[in-house]
């Protein structure tokens, strides 16, 4: 290698259009595809959200139905010992 001689990577400066095109396209379709993605996750957030609501709904349905599973199991105790006084 001689001194005067640069070595490494040089840019040229005639760069085929259709590179430049290519290049553009590329980026754009990339940022079409993680829009899209964000859109996805973000339908995917609110759909987990309503989600948990509906679980929460559940617990407290199913606490409610324990709770009358048990006076009604208290009122057909009084009523067997009422039946049985008689």
């Amino acid at each position: 290698m001689k001194l005067g001689e640069n070595s490494g990577w040089r840019i040229d400066r005639h760069v085929p259009v259709a590179l430049v095109l290519t290049i553009l396209l590329q980026t754009g379709a990339a940022l079409m595809w993680s829009g899209a993605a964000a859109e996805r996750l973000s339908a995917l957030e609110r759909r987990s959200a309503r989600t948990d609501e509906v679980v929460e709904r559940t617990a407290r349905l199913e606490e409610q139905s324990k709770d009358m599973r048990a006076t009604l199991t208290r009122i057909e105790a009084k009523l067997d010992r009422a039946i049985a006084a008689r």
